[in-house]
């Protein structure tokens, strides 16, 4: 009896030991975890379980409280040096202010033919572009046509045949030499 009685309690100690490290580890991972129903739901719901938001607000939060610490070293900055950077900033800030009432009083007498001066002006500026771009655009299609005929003529006298259906040699041969006589004077003109 001795025997059964021991297997008994050496079942229990087991699954009590087995209980325990189940409840721990559900403790280790953070609880235990989310049903079925809850993990289906738990993006198309907008705001109650998106990490992504919840990301944000932690990234605004600890900016919000980087901001508010900053602000507080310049009150104490300010408190403990008079002429301290928020005072001068704040004094830039006012004077350009003052400088730009000034000079918006000058502008207001003179506003009606100055606008009109510089519309004209932009419109003279845009259309000297404008033709400047045709002018160039109708360069490089001019060289374009050219370079195009002249490859065409090329490849015209390249595929001529004789009567016989073979290829004349002579326009090949020419431009053998042409391309030679190319390369010999790029090279005499890189030696000088």
């Amino acid at each position: 009896m001795k025997n059964k009685n021991e297997e008994r309690s050496g079942n229990d100690n087991n699954k009590k030991k087995q209980m325990m490290m189940k409840k721990k580890n559900i403790s280790r991972l953070g609880g235990s975890g989310l049903s079925l129903d809850v993990f289906a739901n738990a993006k198309s719901r907008n705001n109650h379980y998106n990490p992504a938001l919840i990301k944000k607000q932690r990234e605004f939060h600890k900016n919000a409280k980087n901001v508010n610490k900053f602000k507080k070293l310049l009150k104490q900055q300010n408190q403990q040096n008079n002429p301290s950077l928020v005072q001068r900033l704040t004094e830039n800030v006012n004077e350009t202010e003052e400088d730009k009432d000034k000079s918006e009083r000058k502008t207001k007498k003179n506003s009606a033919l100055s606008l009109e001066e510089l519309y004209w002006k932009k419109h003279e500026e845009k259309e000297k572009e404008r033709m400047e771009r045709e002018a160039v655009l109708k360069a490089k299609k001019k060289e374009r046509e050219k370079s195009e005929a002249r490859r065409k003529d090329l490849r015209e006298k390249m595929l001529k045949k004789t009567r016989k259906g073979q290829p004349v040699m002579k326009y090949r041969i020419e431009h053998i030499l042409e391309t030679i006589q190319g390369s010999t004077k790029s090279a005499a003109d890189n030696k000088s």
